[in-house]
């Protein structure tokens, strides 16, 4: 039978996994290209000999998704494997269509053919869609985890969106590792609260390689931990699957690809920013988990902020600083730092977009329903040039940073600015701190 040629459509993560996993020793197949979407300057690179084997000598091409149409003719594509995640269903067969139309198969690679086994147990933190809250929720596993005296290792969905071959397996255990590592904002705001909290993190392309690194860290692994990116399913075979829904997008759950999987397969469900959300939202979103995984456990959850320095924001004209990929791919038009302003009495929340230098016009451009919000992109030298020029250009008396990492320590910021910390904070019962002891006892180390 005639190899099959793939291209692999995808966002520099979950697409590089399915390869290695999927389609790398598959003599039955050979990816001819990869394309790439959501993150910006991922395409024009190539995936390196060094990762792709002995199979792919050249390495592989990574092009824009745009341009996919074009790539199936010209390439002779059989098969494209649709491989990243936060997609609206109607996106994705939207995508379906165009593929078929070009004459190729249109394929879903799933759990079975990806997920890779640890010989640790394996707790998995993810969502529904990206900024439901897994940072906090994952920091809070690993707090209950750690004070059982157990050595916890953070595994983070991968973001390489630098040099790939360094990056094949990137550990994570000081605050200095992220300046070695060249690491981008996005990259920052998930691995900083781990190292700040004192456990490992790792991430990079080459998952198979980092759950080895991880299971023998030298400074000892009990539980793994799997830090989720977007709303994707995990990497590893969790042993126990923990995913959070957001009541302020209720049905998003059951609308948006993969985290309609997560939400089907979690053995523990957490209802977050109940504190926040409209009770019409909680309920549904009840309903729905009630539906599809009724024997989940469900956990009901605040996410509880704290202002650093609630003097700067009172009877101020604020400008907003939110998490990125929250704002942009997922959906978001209220983040952290938007309902921290308004609780601690900021006058308004001013309006960055008359504002915005450079490349965040675009960032606009493509997510307008942003609003009066200002994402933090900072995935290379020259937009997080921008950002600072951003801020420095708008008329607000104070800056709220609503972002997981100090953001001016990466960037200068002109203006009086306080950061929001916030936390996950279980409602009664059930919890995690029952649950974990509860898997700790049928699956604990040794």
């Amino acid at each position: 039978m005639a190899q099959r040629r793939v291209i692999i459509i995808g966002a520099a993560g979950r697409d590089f996994h399915n390869f290695n996993t999927r389609y790398r020793d598959d003599e039955g197949y050979e990816v001819v290209a990869f394309t790439a979407a959501q993150i910006p300057d991922i395409d024009g690179r190539r995936y390196p000999a060094e990762l792709a084997g002995p199979r792919y000598p050249q390495g592989i091409p990574i092009y824009a998704e745009e341009d996919l149409p074009r790539l199936i003719k010209d390439l002779d594509a059989d098969e494209c494997a649709f491989s990243y995640s936060d997609v609206s269903y109607t996106y994705l067969m939207r995508l379906s269509a165009l593929v078929q139309a070009a004459g190729a198969t249109f394929t879903l690679p799933g759990p079975g053919d990806t997920q890779l086994v640890s010989a640790k147990p394996v707790v998995s933190v993810c969502a529904v869609r990206t900024g439901c809250g897994k940072s906090q929720t994952s920091r809070r596993v690993i707090e209950v985890l750690m004070r059982r005296g157990l050595k916890v290792v953070a595994v983070r969905h991968p973001m390489p969106y630098g040099d790939l071959a360094a990056q094949r397996v990137q550990r994570f255990a000081t605050l200095e590792d992220l300046e070695r590592h060249h690491c981008t904002i996005e990259e920052m705001e998930e691995y900083e609260p781990h190292i700040v909290r004192g456990n490992v993190i790792y991430a990079g392309v080459d998952y198979e390689a980092i759950l080895r690194a991880a299971e023998t860290d030298p400074n000892g692994c009990d539980v793994i931990v799997w830090d989720g990116g977007n709303n994707d399913f995990p990497f590893f075979r969790p042993d126990l699957a923990i995913t959070l829904v957001d009541p302020h997008r209720p049905g998003h759950e059951i609308g948006y690809y993969p985290g309609e999987v997560n939400l089907r397969t979690a053995d523990v469900v957490v209802i977050n920013k109940i504190d926040s959300a409209d009770p019409a939202g909680v309920a549904e979103v009840r309903e729905n988990i009630a539906a599809v995984n009724p024997g989940a456990a469900v956990v009901a959850a605040n996410s509880a902020l704290r202002l650093e320095n609630p003097s700067v924001v009172a009877g101020k004209r604020v400008l907003v600083v939110e998490d990125g990929p929250t704002l942009t791919h997922g959906g978001m038009i209220i983040g952290a730092g938007t309902v921290a302003a308004q609780r601690f009495g900021a006058a308004s929340l001013v309006d960055p977009r008359p504002y915005l230098v450079g490349r965040l016009q675009a960032t606009f451009e493509t997510y307008p329903e942003i609003g009066t919000l200002l994402p933090a992109m900072g995935y290379g030298e020259e937009q997080l040039a921008d950002l600072e020029a951003t801020i420095a250009a708008v008329d607000a008396e104070a800056v709220v940073i609503g972002t997981p990492i100090d953001l001016a320590r990466v960037i200068r910021i002109d203006k009086p600015h306080t950061r929001v910390f916030y936390d996950l904070e279980e409602i009664g019962t059930p919890n995690l701190e029952g649950i974990l002891g509860e898997f700790l006892a049928k699956r604990g180390p040794g």
